[in-house]
C-alpha cells in the first residue's frame, strides 16, 4: 500500500497503519538485535508481536479520520501515519504494564506477555520482591516499547510544521495516561468508594488517551484551528467517558467469549468501577446494609465464589445501578455526536469518526450519527438474573 496517498489510506486504515508499523519495527527489532540477540527474542520480538497482531487500531482511525476531517491531505500523509504508529506503541506498552500490574494472564485470548515468559523459562513459582521473572521482564518490555514509541513519534514531528503543538499535546497524553493508571491502582488499594473519584481515572486512563488526544492530534495535523480542535478533543471527551463506562460494564456482565478475560474478574480483583461506585451510593442513601455488605464482602475478593459474584450482578441490576450507568452512556454518546455534528467538518470523515466511537461504546454501526439505537452490549443481559442463574 502507498502510504504517501490518503485516498488509498482511506480503503483500509488499519492496513496502512500496520504497514508503517511492521517497516518502523523492522528498524527498531535489528537495533535490539545489535545490542543482544536473547534481549531481541525474548522482549524485542514480543513486543513487535504484541503490536503488529493485535487490537483494532481504533485510537489510530481516529487520528486519522480526525485528520481528515478537517481537511487534511497528502502533505500530512506519512506524518499522520507514523504519529498513529506512535500511539500504537504507547498503547502496547500501557497493555504490557496493566496486565502485570492488573496480573492478567491472557489478552486477546493469548497468554500475556509476562504470562509467556514465565511459560518460556518455567519462573511462575519462583517469586521475586516484584512478582515473578516474567513480572519483571514485562515491566522492561512495555518500557521498550514507549521508548519506540517515543522515538517514533519524534520521526513524525520531523514531517510536519506543527510539531511545538504536537509536542505538548503527546507529553499531555503520557502524563495523563500513568496517572489515570495510577489512580486506578490507588483506588483498589484503598477502597475508594467515590463515583467522582471513578469518573476522574476513567478520564485520565481512558477517555483522554483512547479517543480525545488521538483527534485533537490529527486536528493538529491538518493544521486545524482552535475552535475545531476543541470541538474535536471535546467530541472525544464524552465517547471516551461512555467507552470506559461500557468497558466497566462489560467487565462484570459481558460475554467471556467476547471480553476475553472470566466473567467477573473485575468484581474479584475489586476495580474501582464507576459502575460499582453508584451502586454503593445508592446502597448507602438508601440505608441498604445488606447490599453494602455484600459488596464489601464480594468486591475485591479474590476468592470470591460464582454464586457471591453472581448475588453481585443482580444487585447491580435490580438497584438500578446498571441501567443507570446505562443512561449515562447514552447521554455521553448522544452528546458526542451532537458536538461532531456542529462543526464544519468534511461529513465523510465525521462518519467514520461517528462509527468507531459509537462502536467503542456498544452501539450498534447501523447507528452512524445518532444513539436512539440500542448498544450491543449493556443491553444483552436484559434480565441478567435468569441468565447469571443459568451460567451459576
Amino acid at each position: 500500500m502507498c502510504t504517501s496517498d490518503p485516498l488509498l489510506v482511506d480503503r483500509n486504515v488499519p492496513a496502512a497503519v500496520s504497514t508503517v508499523l511492521e517497516e518502523l519495527l523492522r528498524c527498531h527489532l535489528n537495533e535490539s538485535s545489535a545490542a543482544h540477540k536473547r534481549f531481541a527474542s525474548d522482549i524485542g520480538e514480543r513486543v513487535v508481536t504484541f503490536t503488529v497482531k493485535g487490537g483494532r487500531r481504533r485510537r489510530s482511525q481516529l487520528l486519522w479520520w480526525s485528520m481528515r476531517a478537517c481537511g487534511g491531505g497528502p502533505p500530512e500523509s506519512e506524518a499522520t501515519l507514523r504519529t498513529a504508529a506512535a500511539v500504537e506503541l504507547i498503547q502496547t506498552c500501557a497493555l504490557i504494564h496493566d496486565d502485570v500490574m492488573d496480573g492478567s494472564a491472557l489478552r486477546r485470548g493469548h497468554p500475556s506477555v509476562h504470562a509467556a515468559v514465565d511459560q518460556q523459562y518455567g519462573t511462575l513459582n519462583r517469586r521475586r520482591p516484584f512478582g515473578t521473572f516474567g513480572g519483571a521482564a514485562a515491566v522492561l518490555a512495555g518500557d521498550l516499547a514507549l521508548a519506540w514509541a517515543d522515538d517514533t513519534f519524534v520521526e513524525a514531528l520531523a514531517r510536519t510544521p506543527h510539531a511545538t503543538e504536537l509536542g505538548r499535546v503527546w507529553r499531555v497524553m503520557r502524563t495523563e495516561m500513568v496517572a489515570g493508571q495510577y489512580l486506578d491502582l490507588h483506588a483498589q488499594a484503598t477502597g475508594s468508594r467515590s463515583p467522582g473519584r471513578a469518573m476522574r481515572a476513567a478520564v485520565l486512563k481512558t477517555a483522554q488517551y483512547s479517543a480525545a488526544h488521538p483527534m485533537t492530534l490529527g486536528a493538529i495535523l491538518a493544521g486545524a484551528d482552535h475552535d475545531v480542535v476543541r470541538r474535536l478533543r471535546s467530541a472525544g471527551l464524552c465517547a471516551g467517558m461512555a467507552f470506559q463506562l461500557h468497558d466497566d460494564l462489560m467487565g462484570a456482565f459481558g460475554d467471556p467469549a467476547v471480553t476475553g478475560k472470566p466473567a467477573g474478574e473485575d468484581l474479584r480483583e475489586g476495580k474501582a468501577t464507576y459502575l460499582v461506585a453508584v451502586a454503593r451510593s445508592i446502597g448507602m442513601r438508601k440505608g441498604d446494609m445488606e447490599a453494602l455488605r455484600l459488596l464489601d464482602e464480594v468486591v475485591g475478593s479474590l476468592d470470591a465464589t460464582e454464586d457471591e459474584v453472581a448475588r453481585v450482578l443482580d444487585l447491580l441490576v435490580a438497584s438500578g445501578a446498571r441501567d443507570r450507568v446505562a443512561a449515562r452512556i447514552e447521554r455521553l454518546c448522544s452528546r458526542s455526536m451532537a458536538i461532531l455534528r456542529s462543526g464544519q467538518l468534511s461529513s465523510r470523515a465525521t462518519s467514520h469518526i461517528s462509527r468507531l466511537l459509537l462502536e467503542s461504546c456498544g452501539f450498534a454501526e447501523s447507528a452512524p450519527s445518532t444513539c436512539t439505537a440500542a448498544p450491543r452490549t449493556h443491553r444483552f443481559v436484559e434480565v441478567p438474573t435468569s441468565a447469571i442463574g443459568g451460567a451459576r
